[in-house]
């Protein structure tokens, strides 16, 4: 579906479902023009129909799995072939496997990495040059407040999300005198369909109420912090407590909490 604008356009990854779609909506009620990329082509058809009806807002989408590791150049081809410069881009694809590393099958871990490491790596190194050329970019990366926290025994998800949050704001350094913006998101607890397809409903809905988040706020307050040029964004007061609680523990007693305050365990 096509329409003539002069809006940016956002290219969402991971945006059939939670803070994906939430990021999606939003950017459309702020008249940015979508990109839509997940693996489940019925729900970003629907998706993009939505935005397209309520916001008359022009809303592709590309079906792709970006745990292959040729997905990346794709992507970014297929928009240029739509002639729709990537302005805003949300690095929001991810999983985190529900065994232990020992335990795992090497192609998991492998596509793991791919998807939330190199992937997220590569769009933002391949669209970048243009947001230069334009002076002008806003880039999100979905970190974690895993990525403050003491790491989770047998799981690479803290390892990956604190080299999102170190990458992103490295980037933010270098890019930011020319007009780019680069936020590390780091929600916490946040309703989705992530526990779900990672197998830790129950222990997730043991954790008490006030621990989580919608998607909705958390890409509000994602959103402000990438306008306002702010390159960390931990959303929501308890997250924030949360994080400034864990800043001053030694590196010896943050490894035994995360051996033993594992909620996945």
């Amino acid at each position: 579906m096509t329409t003539n604008t002069l809006r940016r356009t956002a290219l969402v990854t991971g945006a059939s479902a939670g803070i994906g779609t939430a990021f999606a909506r939003h950017l459309a009620e702020q008249n940015h023009d979508l990109i839509l990329v997940a693996r489940r082509a019925d729900r970003l058809d629907a998706l993009a129909t939505e935005l397209h009806r309520h916001h008359g807002v022009r809303a592709e989408i590309i079906a792709a799995d970006l745990s292959d590791p040729a997905a990346p150049a794709a992507i970014v081809d297929r928009a240029r072939e739509l002639a729709m410069p990537v302005d805003v881009l949300v690095n929001n694809a991810g999983l985190s496997s529900s065994t232990k590393f020992s335990d795992t099958p090497w192609e998991s871990v492998a596509a793991e990495l791919q998807l939330m490491v190199t992937a997220v790596t590569e769009l933002t190194h391949r669209v970048i040059p243009d947001m230069k050329t334009r002076r002008w970019g806003r880039i999100v990366n979905l970190s974690s407040l895993a990525a403050v926290s003491p790491p989770g025994e047998g799981l690479l998800y803290t390892g990956i999300k604190t080299y999102v949050l170190n990458m992103s704001q490295s980037l933010d350094m270098e890019l930011k005198p020319h007009g780019i913006h680069v936020t590390a998101l780091c929600p916490g607890f946040t309703h989705s369909e992530f526990h779900d397809v990672m197998g830790t409903r129950d222990a997730a809905d043991r954790l008490p109420a006030f621990m989580w988040q919608q998607p909705e706020a958390v890409v509000r307050e994602g959103w402000a912090a990438v306008t306002a040029g702010k390159p960390v964004c931990i959303p929501g007061a308890v997250n924030k407590i949360s994080a400034a609680a864990m800043r001053p523990i030694p590196g010896r007693i943050g490894y035994y909490l995360g051996r033993t305050l594992n909620p996945f365990k």
